[in-house]
């Protein structure tokens, strides 16, 4: 009589064959690898600075094709009005205010902080959206603008990035890659490099050399362009370059809108190459791509139907422009009014990632995922921000904004412009937002004392 027993290898055939016969007739799929992730930061550039939000002068056409193939966000909102502030609430995932560092505005250049530069910026051992991501696994680069800490205390090597390339200060020649104080301010990780070319094509090059690398993780790159930000200087302007003066007065002369358009061409051709060269490694059907910025725009900028610029807590220093495709998840050519803001892109990624906040430091961000997939519908958000002279909140149509003992209330669904004060039509909510904005104000840090 033959057993009826099956041997070790006829049991695991049939386990299988019925695993995969369970499997087609289910419908399952094996998961899917983890995305690439792709943030793409402008620096200074305002919200109507693309041509797919409306600047009439200048064409930015492989950013509208990106909008066209993902989502385009109508209010999408900076961590704060100024470069520092905003970059700390991205690479924490919170709140600016909640750290020192981001008390600054901005960050001054090296020569110039002295025994500070010491004490001053995001802590080598606070989690951040690099550091969390790395944990999953993924190669994480950081290429362009830090400004949030100088070596040898601070830098992106010790938060988080496997590799760095770019610059630690907030303003740059565009050419000599010079601070304002005149120092050499362009790395490769710890160590200063020279380099010969205008600094867009530099990080572009960069970037397109990081994603063509043959590789078995994930990445993530966080690319972080210095354009438009001063020094105005389009790839054609050497001869600016050559006699541009040094110190806040001289990076900040001059310029013209038609050499910001120059600017913002080669932004835009620069991000073209980017995505031509994910395409190119047979990566962007698996590529997060986020593209924003992190302010308002300053006075070259198209912010209309704004009021107020950077520095400034008045929509057109915070409202930004802010772009996703991610293939399989958001639909093409579509525009939502969701409101979100800077630290909802540090908890998406994370979570797209496959990760957690740490339980330790929790983020002021939301993860967007529904939002990007369409399954969650348009809800009302609550954002504060704060500056040494400013206090701001919007909640809902709703908008409070402090200047000194001012205080103004605007309702955004009928007046982007904020020009018509409703606190005395509405005290009740003006109220209610003062004592809202005065218990979230106590939990962040206290501006030193002048």
């Amino acid at each position: 009589m033959k057993s009826s027993n099956l041997s070790r290898r006829e049991f695991i055939g049939a386990t299988v064959t019925a695993a995969a016969s369970t499997a087609v007739l289910t419908g399952a799929v094996p998961p899917k690898p983890p995305p690439n992730i792709l943030f793409i930061l402008a620096d200074d550039l305002g919200w109507g600075d693309l041509s797919c939000y409306g600047r009439p002068d200048y064409q930015t056409p492989n950013l509208d094709k990106l909008a066209q193939q993902g989502i385009r966000f109508t209010n999408a909102y900076s961590a704060a009005p100024v470069c520092t502030p905003t970059r700390v609430g991205f690479f924490t995932g919170r709140y600016p205010a909640r750290l020192p560092v981001g008390l600054i505005e901005p960050i001054r250049d090296r020569k110039m902080l002295g025994e500070k530069i010491k004490t001053i910026g995001v802590p080598p051992e606070h989690p951040t959206v690099a550091s969390l991501i790395k944990k999953t696994g993924y190669d994480t680069a950081l290429v362009g603008k830090w400004h949030v800490g100088y070596l040898p205390v601070f830098g992106p090597l010790k938060s988080g990035f496997d590799e760095f390339f770019g610059m630690m200060s907030g303003a740059g020649d565009f050419f000599t890659h010079k601070d304002m104080s005149g120092e050499a301010d362009l790395f490769q990780n710890e160590v200063p490099v020279e380099r010969v070319g205008y600094v867009t094509d530099l990080l572009t090059d960069k970037a397109v050399e990081f994603i063509r690398r043959p590789r078995t993780k994930p990445f993530y790159l966080s690319l972080h362009y210095t354009s438009p930000h001063w020094p105005w200087e389009g790839p054609g302007d050497i001869a600016v370059s050559k006699n541009l003066k040094g110190g806040y007065e001289g990076f900040t002369a001059g310029g013209s809108m038609k050499i910001y358009a120059e600017m913002m061409k080669s932004l835009d051709s620069a991000v073209g190459k980017v995505l031509a060269a994910l395409k190119a490694a047979g990566q962007d059907k698996n590529t997060l791509i986020i593209f924003t910025s992190d302010n308002g725009g300053e006075r070259f900028s198209y912010n209309w139907p704004f009021s107020g610029q950077k520095f400034d807590l008045r929509e057109g220093g915070v409202r930004v422009p802010a772009i996703v495709r991610w293939p399989g998840v958001t639909a093409p050519g579509g525009v939502s009014d969701q409101p979100n803001i800077t630290m909802d892109w540090t908890a998406t990624m994370i979570a797209a990632a496959g990760n957690k906040p740490d339980p330790k430091y929790p983020l002021d961000g939301q993860d967007l995922t529904d939002v990007l997939k369409g399954r969650k519908p348009i809800h009302d958000r609550t954002f504060f921000w704060r500056t040494f002279r400013q206090g701001a909140m919007r909640s809902g149509k709703w908008k409070y904004l402090r200047e000194e003992k001012n205080e103004f209330l605007f309702d955004l669904s009928v007046d982007e412009r904020e020009q018509a004060d409703f606190k005395g039509s509405h005290p009740e909510i003006l109220e209610r937002l003062r004592a809202e904005f005065t218990k979230w104000e106590s939990e962040m840090q206290r501006y030193p004392a002048a």
